[in-house]
């Protein structure tokens, strides 16, 4: 809807008849959220923006629909400085509101009752922040490609939309019905964003209008619109769903090497269907969008930024030589797609529902290309980059991802490839489309493997300990227990006394005894496949 049109157009409902079954987020709210964020549920967004290029600034609007879950008449929208609201529009009124750091508050002139939904138009303007390093700094991204052109993105992962964009900025509260997007832009230039191009019309002043469509709930810091000389093309992939809409835009002097190089998301789509069920949004398609940074997870519309090459910045963060057979971006922003796009964590202190499972799926992708031993090898290699400067839950250390992913790696390893595969599907579909928190994500791995993996959660999530196992040979016994973990900590593990086969046993922080041999020389081996140390212990 564009901003010219009358007010009568841009309010199309005040108050109409609610569907419950649109309050999917209301049941999942995490602490803290505010009063007047509680009442409403998020429906859609209607974002129309025009990005100024040479004054770094934005200005446009955002339609933003709700539905009420319990009578309210201030509403909490956020938006961060140096942007700010300029007029809201509620049925055809001018709404009063007010600002108190990064919060707005509208004030409508009744209670909105319970069981309703209705439309507010937001406009807003200014220059948003910019992202200094991007993707870790968040903000707008104005940049030249290497002919000297506008190419303009955005990254605002942790800060989210709200940096740039007047919504309701915590993570819990997604948009059930999507987003729709536009984007003026010269006409020199192209805008692409989430989802699938709805409609491309002439602006006035050498200008082009594209309106992107999304019809999933998506992140709102996934919103983001990317401009430059892009030029694209389609393919179909044979998905387990049916054929899915694969499109890639790239600069236009990057094509033919992108069209070589991109063939490897055709492997990574296979490897995910395969062990996590079908790509969750083939309703608004796969993208990759060459950006002028890194590389972000922007659902059904990949950053990508890792200039076509394996690897990572032509790196290698796993430590082996694994890490260079691949596309690192390419492979670990796709497997957002399921974890952290689909599965989303509800507050930010859960993040390694996100990038501890993805970083996981690295792992995965390799064994898929070149074996099991060659997927441990490269989870191993990750773990040396695991810090134990913070526990995982509740803090923004980057053990998220990799101590996260040993952790997954374990569970793997007791579980066994096929039910942990059968583990991972069943997450995929019974939290598609959901924000959750780990307590769920627990309970779902609990109640469906039979197994408990409360004590594992909280030694490696809650705390920085690095478990250890004890052992000490006495006689022709073998003597071992769980040290340096949380109380009832009972991982079983994996182990080899001499040239022996692997056997599980079961510590605890009692000892434990099991027959051993007679061989004063016998060497007690612990599974490399698991994150612990391991010391012996000289009894007598």
């Amino acid at each position: 809807m564009r901003m010219v049109k009358s007010l009568v157009v841009l309010f199309l409902a005040a108050v109409t008849v609610f569907d419950s079954s649109a309050q999917r987020n209301k049941e999942n709210m995490p602490a803290g959220i505010a009063a007047e964020q509680q009442w409403w549920n998020l429906l859609h967004y209607d974002i129309d923006i025009r990005p100024d290029y040479n004054r770094k600034f934005i200005s446009g609007s955002n339609k933003i629909e709700f539905s009420v879950i319990r009578a309210g008449n201030t509403m909490q929208v956020d938006l961060l400085e140096p942007m700010k609201i300029t007029d809201v529009i509620w049925a055809c009124t001018h709404l009063r509101f007010s600002r108190s750091g990064s919060k707005y508050f509208l004030y409508f002139n009744k209670s909105i009752p319970a069981g309703s939904k209705g439309i507010v138009t937001v406009f807003f303007e200014g220059i948003p922040q910019e992202a200094v390093k991007p993707p870790w700094g968040s903000g707008w991204i104005w940049a030249k490609d290497k002919l000297g052109r506008p190419w303009i993105s955005a990254a605002c992962e942790g800060t989210g939309a709200a940096v740039w964009l007047p919504c309701k900025n915590p993570g819990y509260d997604e948009p059930d019905n999507g987003v729709n997007f536009s984007i003026t832009v010269p006409d020199t230039l192209v805008a692409v964003a989430n989802g699938r191009l709805l409609n491309k019309q002439d602006g006035k002043n050498g200008t082009i209008i594209y309106t992107w469509s999304v019809t999933s709930p998506i992140n709102n810091y996934n919103m983001i619109a990317s401009v430059g000389k892009y030029v694209s093309w389609h393919k179909d992939y044979p998905g387990r769903a049916g054929n899915l809409d694969c499109d890639y835009w790239v600069l236009d002097y990057n094509i033919e090497k992108a069209k070589q190089h991109f063939l490897q998301a055709d492997t990574m789509l296979r490897c995910f269907e395969d062990w996590l069920g079908p790509y969750p949004f083939y309703k608004d398609s796969y993208k990759l969008v060459e950006t002028p940074f890194l590389g972000m997870e922007h659902q059904s519309g990949i950053a990508y930024g890792n200039g076509f090459e394996n690897g990572y910045r032509l790196g290698n963060l796993s430590g082996t030589q694994w890490g260079l057979k691949w596309d690192f971006l390419l492979v670990h922003e796709s497997g957002h797609e399921w974890f952290g796009n689909s599965i989303t964590a509800n507050n930010g202190g859960e993040s390694w529902i996100h990038e501890g499972f993805t970083k996981y799926l690295e792992t995965i992708y390799n064994g898929y290309l070149y074996g099991i031993e060659a997927g441990n090898d490269y989870s191993i290699g990750i773990w040396k980059r695991i810090k134990n400067d913070e526990p995982v839950l509740g803090s923004g250390s980057s053990d998220a991802y990799n101590k996260g992913s040993a952790l997954l790696h374990m569970v793997r390893q007791i579980l066994g490839d096929s039910l942990f595969k059968a583990m991972l599907r069943h997450l995929s579909e019974k939290f598609y489309h959901s924000t959750v928190n780990t307590a769920q994500i627990l309970q779902e791995m609990n109640s469906y493997t039979k197994h408990d993996f409360t004590h594992m959660f909280n030694q490696y999530l809650r705390t920085i300990k690095i478990p250890v196992l004890e052992y000490s040979f006495e006689g022709d016994s073998l003597l071992y227990r769980w040290a340096n973990c949380v109380d009832g900590f009972d991982m079983p593990v994996k182990v080899s006394i001499g040239e022996g086969q692997q056997f599980f046993i079961y510590p605890s922080a009692r000892w434990k005894k099991i027959a051993a041999g007679k061989n004063d020389a016998l060497i007690f081996k612990a599974d490399r496949n698991f994150y612990i140390e391991l010391k012996e212990q000289k009894l007598h």
